[in-house]
């Protein structure tokens, strides 16, 4: 063969190989911008909690949207065997249980096999401003290397990891006070619904659905509730003028009078840290000590933000009280001297509130509420 003749073969051959159809290109998910709550003189943080390997994108928070509600999450299909988040995160108590929710008893949540949480619940809304843990006693960290559980006959692999949000969706279906259930099920459950794997790849790129992916989508759902207009906010944004009574707890809760600021502060109305505040002389456990080993962090719990405090009761990690009034009487005279008090509790021992203050610091408390958030379409069943 001449020499030229091999080279148009060649050409040929190329020619033929460019005209074959390129692969698809792989589906890129939207971009979602969230929107940080501003006020006059000041902002909520700038710094959010979303890791680099989970961005908020419109696919992704609508696909963590649908899983949040979805009873199948569970892996069965039985009606008396269905849970999900939203089976006792719900939207009207600030996605808390509330206080008549058919599941709780004696201040705990009691999962599908009968057995009591740990702790009593904490909502969900202004999670993604938080980078100082989770849970009561912030075991879910950055800094937590651990992975899987063995109470939880759940592997040591990643992505069975206790460090962000993302960790919350698998153990809530390993867990025997949860859904007590098995995650290669409840994967198989969620990929075998037609309406999921289209979903995945608009959000992932791929169909595929992976229980890594089923939990980084309900943490950017769950990244998007933030609640920011309550009558607190429109007063701090000079659109709301308080009551004579709730301008007078405003300054109770603000000032040494009510101590309340040192540890529910600011436009969060948490500091995001972990305080003993005194509700018993002797540390009952399972307390933030189980988690540093630290002996002087006995008795110590998380500050939950007193955001919308009126609609998740019952109170305290252990739910001890169930109405407003017994918390203000409990701040009032209730506060043990335990060994690990917190130096921020210093009315509680001394100034006892009369009945005028606790009123009034009564009607600031449900100035916390956020009706809009509650009702928020963005964030219900879909």
């Amino acid at each position: 063969m001449k020499r030229s003749a091999f080279i148009g073969l060649i050409c040929c051959g190329f020619f033929f190989q460019s005209c074959e159809k390129d692969p698809p290109a792989k589906k890129v998910a939207t971009p979602y911008q969230l929107s940080i709550p501003s006020y006059p003189y000041t902002t909520f943080p700038t710094i959010l909690n979303i890791p680099q390997d989970n961005p908020l994108t419109v696919e992704g928070i609508a696909l963590g949207r649908y899983l949040f509600y979805d009873g199948r999450l569970s892996g069965r299909t039985q009606p008396d065997s269905l849970m999900s988040c939203a089976t006792c995160h719900l939207q009207e108590h600030a996605f808390e249980a509330g206080p008549n929710h058919p599941r709780l008893q004696n201040g705990r949540m009691i999962g599908l096999t009968g057995k009591a949480t740990p702790h009593n619940m904490l909502p969900l809304f202004n999670l993604v401003f938080n980078s100082n843990g989770y849970l009561w006693t912030g075991m879910i960290h950055k800094s937590n290397t651990n992975l899987g559980s063995t109470a939880y006959n759940v592997p040591s692999v990643y992505p069975y990891h206790f460090q962000n949000i993302e960790s919350l969706a698998w153990m809530m279906i390993a867990a025997p006070h949860e859904c007590n259930g098995s995650i290669e099920q409840s994967v198989k459950m969620i990929a075998s619904i037609p309406t999921y794997p289209p979903m995945f790849e608009a959000a992932f790129g791929t169909p595929e659905v992976t229980m890594e992916r089923i939990g980084q989508a309900i943490a950017q759902f769950i990244r998007t509730m933030i609640s920011d207009n309550s009558k607190y906010d429109q007063y701090m944004r000079g659109t709301y003028q308080f009551t004579e009574d709730e301008q007078e707890g405003y300054h109770i809760y603000m000032s040494e009078i009510g101590d309340c600021f040192h540890c529910h502060g600011g436009l969060l109305l948490t500091h995001n840290d972990y305080e003993n505040n005194g509700l018993d002389l002797v540390p009952q456990g399972n307390d933030r000590s189980s988690v540093t080993k630290n002996p002087l962090d006995a008795g110590k719990y998380r500050a939950p933000s007193l955001r919308n405090i009126a609609l998740t009761a019952p109170y305290m990690h252990d739910g001890r009280f169930n109405t407003l009034d017994e918390i203000i009487d409990f701040y009032s005279v209730g506060v043990q001297d335990a060994p690990t008090l917190s130096p921020l509790m210093k009315h509680g021992r001394k100034n006892p509130f009369n009945a005028d203050q606790k009123r009034q610091l009564k009607a600031f408390l449900e100035c916390l509420t956020d009706s809009a958030f509650i009702t928020d379409k963005r964030f219900s069943k879909p």
